[in-house]
């Protein structure tokens, strides 16, 4: 019974070093989501620089994760990690799109195709709220653009017909934006009928100034 022994103590000192790995990835992960939250808010202010720091540090704690999680496949892909690198793979996106940046890869954000998909169902949230904020401005040219980005989104999330299983339940997340761009073309209709009276009303104004 000693090889038993030696058998108990190696899983033992396995268990601990995994358990201690996944101590280290679960705060890994709320303080990549931290940093990514804190990005996203920077860029509905405008604030892109402070965006582009957050999103760094975030990056390098994604860097952490993929490498002491490397042995462990299982925590890899855990909820937690997964919620990280969605969580990651939004920010980005959010902080090209309403820059008007080209949309970032998922390879070259490393990270995987099902939190990426996740991550762009939750942009186009975002991406409505920014749309609200400018049609205040009148910003309509703007407004139409992300509107297109967010339908485009949305065609692509719906051709993802795969069990979620293997998607990470991205279904409820494409129904989610699926009424959030209904509700944005119509937020934007409304306001370009809007612009259009407003127009119409001041020609009429102009016209009985000068008779």
């Amino acid at each position: 019974m000693d090889k038993l022994d030696k058998i108990g103590e190696q899983i033992r000192l396995h268990l601990e070093e995994k358990n201690a790995a996944r101590d280290r990835a679960l705060q890994h992960s709320r303080t990549m989501i931290r940093h990514c939250s804190v990005a996203i808010r920077a860029v509905h202010r405008g604030e892109r620089a402070l965006a582009e720091e957050h999103l760094e540090k975030a990056g390098e704690l994604r860097i952490i994760l993929r490498d002491e999680l490397t042995p462990y496949p299982d925590l890899y892909h855990a909820g937690y990690t997964m919620s990280a690198f969605k969580e990651y793979a939004e920010a980005n996106i959010v902080y090209a799109l309403l820059g008007g940046e080209p949309l970032p890869d998922p390879d070259a954000l490393g990270v995987e195709y099902t939190a990426f998909l996740g991550g762009l169902g939750e942009a186009v949230g975002e991406m409505r709220r920014h749309v609200l904020d400018i049609l205040r401005h009148d910003d309509v040219r703007e407004a139409e653009r992300l509107l297109s980005a967010m339908e485009d989104i949305y065609g692509l999330l719906v051709t993802m017909d795969f069990p979620d299983a293997l998607t990470g339940n991205l279904r409820r997340i494409t129904d989610m934006v699926r009424g959030v761009v209904e509700r944005t073309r119509g937020d934007l209709t409304t306001s370009l009928q809007q612009h259009a009276l407003k127009e119409a009303l001041e020609s009429v104004e102009k016209k009985l100034d000068r008779s």
